[in-house]
């Protein structure tokens, strides 16, 4: 599993012209889940987003977690983290999970971050989705379990 979490201002999301979700502020989590991920994937990489602290208290060292600053989450699926472009230039995307299982765990893991009393909004799993985002830092962390 892989997420690419972005500290942001508002941020919205859209389908088909339609608002789905929307935040004041708080992470942008793009979510990539790869052949073999499972739910211990996905309950640990809720417990790293809910503990990272990449908000900056009043010293302006990055202290603080979303929880600490009433920050919110917006969760959006990514299977185009696991392309892979090292062989010509269209990304092969055989390492990312059959749709049916990474919708599992994509929502597995919207409910974890809940279960850490984070307010998190989600996208639509599978669709032409189009996001409006407002990048602070800008700080973008990437990471992989």
């Amino acid at each position: 599993m892989k997420a690419v979490i972005q500290r942001v201002g508002k941020t919205a999301l859209s389908v088909d012209d339609k608002l789905v979700s929307e935040i004041p502020f708080g992470l942008a989590v793009y979510l990539g889940v790869k052949c073999g991920d499972t739910a211990i994937q996905a309950q640990a990489m809720a417990k790293k987003i809910a503990g990272l602290r990449i908000f900056e208290d009043c010293n302006g060292k990055m202290n603080l977690s979303l929880s600490e600053v009433g920050g919110e989450i917006l969760l959006i699926s990514q299977f185009t983290l696991y392309g892979d472009c090292s062989h010509g230039n269209r990304p092969s995307f055989t390492e990312a999970e059959r749709p049916e299982k990474a919708s599992a765990l994509y929502e597995l893991t919207a409910q974890k971050l809940r279960e850490y009393g984070l307010t998190v909004k989600t996208g639509v799993f599978g669709a032409d989705m189009k996001i409006g985002q407002f990048n602070d830092g800008p700080v973008t962390i990437i990471y992989e379990i």
